[in-house]
């Protein structure tokens, strides 16, 4: 089970830091991915860390903002938001996928976490 968290609400320019925890499942194998869901949108890919953290991509918009980062040894994952903007306001979910290949498909990610609200003000 993944529980993210770290959500709020920040005004335009502030920072936030989502963590992702795993419980009764070790990720240190896992590809890690966090996605998010505005009102009325479809989820959409954010970031996506490989089992190391040797490999990170990020969709076009948060890049240079956002950062991923896992500590296997305390089966955490992390995503750092900084600059953020209100078009970044959503639900912010964690997933997990058992394969060693980082990748950006939503339906291919096995577990989700419940989701954390950010909201961003202008």
């Amino acid at each position: 089970q993944l529980q993210a968290s770290g959500g709020g609400l920040v005004q335009a320019g502030g920072s936030l830091r989502l963590s992702c925890a795993a419980s009764g499942r070790t990720l240190s194998t896992y590809s890690m991915g966090w996605f998010r869901q505005a009102p009325g949108k479809e989820r959409e890919f954010v970031a996506v860390i490989n089992w190391s953290g040797g490999r990170r991509y990020y969709t076009d918009s948060v890049k240079g903002r956002f950062t991923i980062s896992r500590d296997n040894a305390e089966n955490m994952v992390y995503l750092q938001m900084n600059s953020l903007k209100p078009e970044d306001t959503a639900v912010y979910y964690c997933a997990a996928d058992p394969g060693a290949v980082p990748h950006t498909i939503v339906t291919l990610y096995d577990y989700w976490g419940q989701g954390t609200l950010v909201t961003v003000s202008s």
